[in-house]
């Protein structure tokens, strides 16, 4: 399968990599066709993977991975453009954190709205599919290495479908087990204000190796 990434941070070149390995060609976009990390990134990664704008990566891909710091989701989308995102599955992994004053960081969004409905409305064309962002970047691609990889992921989105292609692809590619649908895209309100009980716990126990289970 072609992949498109939008970011070139731990996240994107982690999600790459492993997709890489996996036999699918990646194409990584950045704000800049020639971005440094971006380059260093797709050289090291082998001739499956390759560097671009995000324009680039949207037109490659037939899955996207929305991997942008939280400020600059919304802005990445614009400039892949809607044509060529439109009727395509964007799986967003982003969290509205807000470092401006520190660690842990606060939200810019939550209460009343969160990043993946405002991807969502600024793209009603895209299919978003909020998932990944409740877990660290190892954990996303090798879920086996906390518990055995005996934990929960969560999605949420608007198109049944799509939600549906995400977690069948979770569950082949990277060994997810259990996926809860937790319903349409304004669910991410929940997984995403969840990241700030996740930097506390991250910040106590020192490792990002960690996850949710639902126990009943």
């Amino acid at each position: 399968m072609k992949i498109g990434i939008f970011g070139t941070g731990v996240v994107g070149a982690t999600l790459g990599s492993k997709l890489v390995s996996l036999g699918h060609e990646v194409k990584m976009g950045s704000r800049t066709a020639n971005n440094e990390k971006a380059v260093a990134w797709a050289k090291g990664a082998g001739a499956k993977a390759s560097q671009g704008t995000f324009a680039d990566a949207a037109s490659f891909g037939e899955l996207i991975f929305h991997c942008t710091l939280g400020f600059g989701a919304v802005e990445a989308l614009q400039a892949a453009g809607a044509g060529p995102l439109k009727g395509k599955v964007v799986i967003d992994t982003t969290n509205p954190l807000d470092f401006s004053k520190g660690f842990p960081p606060t939200l810019f969004a939550g209460n009343t709205d969160s990043l993946g409905e405002q991807l969502q409305a600024a793209f009603p064309e895209t299919k978003i599919v909020k998932a990944l962002n409740t877990v660290s970047a190892e954990v996303m691609v090798n879920p086996g290495k906390v518990n055995g990889g005996d934990h929960d992921l969560f999605v949420c989105g608007n198109d049944a479908a799509a939600k549906a292609t995400v977690g069948e692809f979770l569950k082949t590619q990277f060994g997810w087990k259990t996926i809860h649908d937790l319903g349409d895209i304004s669910m991410a309100r929940g997984t995403e204000t969840y990241l700030a009980l996740w930097v506390r716990l991250y910040g106590a126990q020192k490792t990002p190796l960690f996850n949710i289970k639902v126990v009943r």
